[in-house]
């Protein structure tokens, strides 16, 4: 799976799972979900993603080779 895929499906979990927890727990998890949509936004415009670096530094941008 290519890093760009890898990311989306990484934001989209993220997303949904704070979603979750904001309906059962404490509305306080829908910070997290706009972090990561603010997170999402500001690597369309400067394309610097830390999930990229990340997942490049583990090796996961050998995969898709």
């Amino acid at each position: 799976m290519k890093i760009e895929n890898q990311i989306r499906v990484f934001a989209g979990t993220f997303i949904l799972v704070s979603l979750l927890l904001a309906h059962y727990y404490s509305y306080n998890w829908l910070w997290f979900t706009a972090f990561v949509g603010l997170n999402l936004l500001q690597s369309g415009f400067t394309q610097f993603c830390p999930l990229e670096i990340i997942l490049k530094k583990i090796g996961q941008d050998k995969k898709t080779r």
